[in-house]
């Protein structure tokens, strides 16, 4: 039978020299490209033999075989699917520039990293070629279904490959690798190994529709292709075996083929979807929620999505691994793909499988996949969905992941414009209004007292701190009920979100309090404060002069009841919780000047009123300015400017008071 000798292009001599010299520490992925391969044959298959009925082929066994021969070191991936015809052969094997070479490789180059690069396999259409990654010579034999001859391929992957006609080559296509030897340094593994091909299967191709078998070793091993195509296909029986040998064992089925994603909800119980989610997520625990999902029309994908019942230990760490795994009919792309889920929704694991997207595809186009970026939209879409029926039907379900992860879903109101009024309306706040019970703001603005127009808040680092803060008295008196926010997240997200059902949100802690009557304060009660301001002016300018290195103006309070005095910030200025939370970041916030509020009411206060009104040039009395602005700050969890000089002006003043 007549060989051909050809010369690779250029190009193409230049991929296999890296493909051979390890461009990819990963190189398990090598199986995962000729089973993913091997399985669309079969697809093929199936399809036209149901579209011509006269095709001579036998579709009663679709499978894919493993035969590993460890004397030998090499190893046969074969299928009984659609095959090759010559000219497809030398289309599709023969001329890799056909797949995009100088795209790939100039790809490569520009990679920031081995999970990059190692992305990069398959989207060019070089899956076959990553066998030279673990592989001396790669030979393939194939037959087109409806064809009598088949064709042999064969290189070496040094410059050349032969390609030659097989007189005799069953149905479909086998992948013969004579494997290079061991090296642990190189990460080159005994890939002869049944422990290492079932490891590869099950983590990549557990869910390919059609059976994976393992065929069993015979004594003294396999003998490789040849032109004839004996000994290269299980299915042909006895002659394939060496004459004298054992029976073999029956072969071994590595895949599970329980792809529940494919399933409808009512043929899946509970637990299969438990193991699955286990499996995947390598959580021993239940998750709380199972989403399955169909997207059917001009773009297909399935997704079956799970809402842990508790969270990962890492899931505010920046080096967690985050992201559901994306499948590409069935074939697994990437463990973590984090372009299908919002960073705020990070703790959804699952499975996304997609009908027509390209093989192994790199994280970067993933970015820029318009199709993903759909995926992307509808997966946050129907998690926040959930999370909604959750709430309403199923409420200790939606507690128990409101106390988890409400902190992260909240990060979504920074970045997830589109969501940010679903967002709001699934979460959950503390509030004074009930010690255990948090609430949502549409139940705030239902409780909201007759004429109130804003919802107020107040953030702190625990409850305690919130309801034990000056801030608290006026509106604890008057009936308010007030947002306690302790998240670190809140403190950022209350200054992008204006409003909720037309609302302002505003902090008791910043601004004018806006609680000095209203329409409904009487008109003895507006003399009165009229009386204090008149009073105070005096006081409120010499405070605001000795203090002026410290704080912006001092003003009377309508927010204290029992506390001499605290310090508030502007409507607009960064509070210093917000400033040590961008500080800790790496950001640097320059310190701004807050405001001090006096309490007319208490007897400090009015003490230093008459105290000024008396002996303004008294020498002790800005020490006593300072230490009420201490007391402020002290009061709200903060610290003197000086806290030497601070606990000496009190030391000094309670001595005097003995």
């Amino acid at each position: 039978m007549p060989t051909e000798t050809f010369e690779f292009q250029v190009e193409a001599r230049q991929l296999l020299q890296m493909m051979i010299h390890s461009i990819y520490s990963n190189k398990d992925v090598f199986l995962r490209e000729l089973i993913s391969n091997a399985s669309d044959a079969l697809d093929k298959l199936r399809i036209e033999a149901l579209r011509d009925d006269s095709l001579a082929a036998d579709v009663s066994d679709l499978h894919i075989a493993i035969e590993a021969d460890r004397e030998a070191r090499t190893l046969t991936i074969r299928d009984n699917g659609i095959g090759m015809s010559h000219d497809d052969v030398v289309r599709l094997i023969g001329t890799i520039a056909k797949s995009g070479t100088g795209e790939f490789l100039q790809q490569l180059k520009e990679a920031k990293n081995e999970a990059a690069a190692e992305g990069l396999i398959g989207q060019f259409g070089v899956g076959f070629y990553s066998s030279f990654m673990v592989a001396d010579e790669v030979t393939l034999l194939t037959r087109r279904a409806g064809e009598d001859k088949g064709t042999l391929w064969t290189s070496s992957g040094q410059g050349s490959y032969t390609i030659a006609t097989a007189d005799e080559a069953p149905q479909g296509t086998a992948v013969t690798l004579r494997l290079k030897p061991e090296d642990a340094e190189d990460r080159m593994f005994d890939y002869t190994d049944p422990a290492k091909i079932r490891e590869i299967v099950k983590r990549y191709s557990d869910f390919i529709t059609w059976p994976i078998r393992l065929v069993g070793q015979a004594p003294g091993g396999a003998p490789e292709a040849t032109a004839d195509g004996a000994g290269e296909d299980g299915a042909e029986g006895e002659e394939s075996a060496p004459r004298g040998a054992e029976e073999q064992p029956e072969p071994e089925t590595l895949n599970s083929r329980k792809a529940l994603w494919a399933r409808p909800r009512n043929e899946v119980s509970d637990a299969e979807y438990h193991e699955l989610y286990k499996h995947i997520s390598h959580d021993w625990a239940d998750p709380l929620e199972i989403i399955p999902m169909r997207a059917e029309g001009t773009f297909e994908y399935q997704a079956l999505l799970f809402l842990p019942s508790r969270p990962q230990h890492d899931l505010f760490s920046q080096d967690s691994k985050r992201g559901v795994q994306l499948y590409v009919k069935r074939v697994l792309i990437m463990e973590n793909c984090e372009a299908l889920v919002p960073d705020y929704l990070r703790f959804v694991k699952g499975v996304v499988d997609a009908a027509d997207l390209s093989l192994n595809v790199s994280r970067e186009i993933l970015q820029q996949d318009r199709q993903i970026q759909l995926m992307h939209r509808r997966l946050a879409k129907k998690v926040l969905s959930t999370v909604k029926e959750m709430k309403a039907k199923r409420p200790d379900n939606y507690a128990a992941f409101w106390r988890h992860f409400g902190a992260v879903v909240k990060e979504g109101l920074l970045s997830d414009f589109d969501n940010r009024d679903t967002i709001l309306g699934v979460s959950s706040f503390a509030t004074t209004n009930d010690a255990e019970q948090p609430t949502s703001l549409q139940e705030y603005i239902d409780r909201m007292k007759e004429g109130q127009q804003h919802i107020f808040y107040m953030t702190g680092e625990s409850r305690n701190a919130v309801e034990s803060s000056p801030h608290m008295e006026a509106f604890r008196e008057k009936g308010y009920e007030v947002l306690i926010l302790t998240d670190p997240v809140d403190e950022v997200w209350v200054g992008a979100v204006p409003e909720f059902q037309g609302k302002e949100l505003r902090s008791i802690a910043k601004g004018e309090a806006g609680l000095d009557g209203g329409e409904e304060e009487t008109e003895e009660a507006k003399a009165e404060r009229e009386q204090q301001r008149e009073d105070y002016a005096a006081l409120l300018t010499w405070m605001g002069e000795q203090l002026s290195e410290s704080v912006k103006e001092v003003r009377l309070s309508s927010r204290l009841t029992v506390s001499p005095a605290c310090v508030v910030s502007d409507q607009n200025d960064v509070t210093p919780a917000l400033q040590n939370l961008y500080r800790a970041m790496g950001q640097d916030v320059p310190a701004g000047k807050r405001i001090l509020e006096l309490n007319p009411g208490h007897p400090l206060v009015e003490g230093l009123r008459r105290a000024h009104t008396d002996r303004a040039s008294d020498p002790g009395l800005p020490g006593t300015a300072e230490v009420i602005y201490g007391m402020a700050l002290l009061a709200e969890g903060s610290q003197p400017d000086d806290p030497a000089r601070f606990t000496k002006l009190l030391a000094e003043r309670l001595e005097r008071a003995l």
